[in-house]
Order: structure tokens, then sequence, then C-alpha cells
């Protein structure tokens, strides 16, 4: 995706919602990390503490493979998200990368139940010749270190 960087969480959004799973890993750089620290926002790396997810490309690709599994039993019914964005602020800006924070609601409905979770994306973009990748999307999910549901597709 080019352009404004502040447009790239709504469109990574958009494609988690819409279930386009490959077109969303598409998005991630080669070195490209999803992180969800268990501590929230006072957790500074992904090593000192326990995560609720730290994943590396090859991961999202196995659990992005599992999701789209028809035999996945964990998706019979299948999931389904929505996002709920405010807008995006960028925190840091230069010529070849971005830093966005973008506070969010998630709904993730399976059959007759929900889960929602608030918090805050933090974007790492960088910029490739074909537009924005991630190298880095950080959730700080608010009272992260309660006990949460199992959380089956990408806040």
């Amino acid at each position: 995706m080019n352009g404004d960087p502040r447009d790239f969480a709504a469109h990574e959004a958009a494609l988690l919602d819409e279930r386009r799973l490959d077109d969303w890993l598409a998005l991630f750089a080669e070195d490209g990390h999803y992180w969800v620290p268990l501590l929230g926002a006072a957790q500074t790396d992904p090593f000192s503490h326990n995560s609720l997810a730290y994943e590396d490309r090859l991961l999202l690709q196995l659990r992005v493979d599992r999701l789209k599994n028809p035999r996945a039993h964990s998706q019979h019914p299948a999931s389904h998200s929505q996002h709920v964005l405010q807008s995006s602020r960028i925190e840091h800006e230069s010529p070849g990368e971005a830093r966005l924070r973008t506070p969010f609601i998630y709904i993730e409905a399976r059959g007759e139940s929900q889960v929602l979770l608030t918090g805050t994306a933090r974007h790492h973009l960088v910029r490739t010749p074909t537009g924005w990748t991630i190298r880095e999307k950080r959730i700080d999910l608010l009272d992260a270190a309660r006990a949460l549901p199992a959380i089956q597709l990408f806040i």
C-alpha cells in the first residue's frame, strides 16, 4: 500500500475483517513481527517477559494456513472480526519509515459468542518499492494481563 501511512491501519483492518488473510500476511516484511505483550504498554520488549503472542512471519503463515484449513476444529463455525479504529496518529516519520499509533475496539464473533477487546495498535512501517510494509505490529491491550478468552484471528 502506497500513500499516507495514516491510511495503513484502516487498510490492514479491512483485510482482516474481510478474511483476506493472505493479502494481510503480504503486508508484513520478511523480518516482520506481530507482538501482543502480556503487560500491555508497560512491556518494553518481547524477551524479558512473557507475551500473549510474539510471531515472526513463519508463525504468522502457519496460523493463516490453519485458519484457512476447512478441517480446523476451532473454525467450526468460522470466526469473524470487526475492527473499529480511531484515526491513526504518526508518532515518528522519516523518509523510509513511519510509526503509527491507532486506538481500537476489536470484536471477534464465532457462532453465538463474541469477544470484545480494546487497546492501541502500534505499527512500525518501512517503505519498500511497492509501498509500506510492517516491520512490527504491536497490540497493547487494555488490561492485557487479565484472563482472556481464546482469540482466533488477528487483532
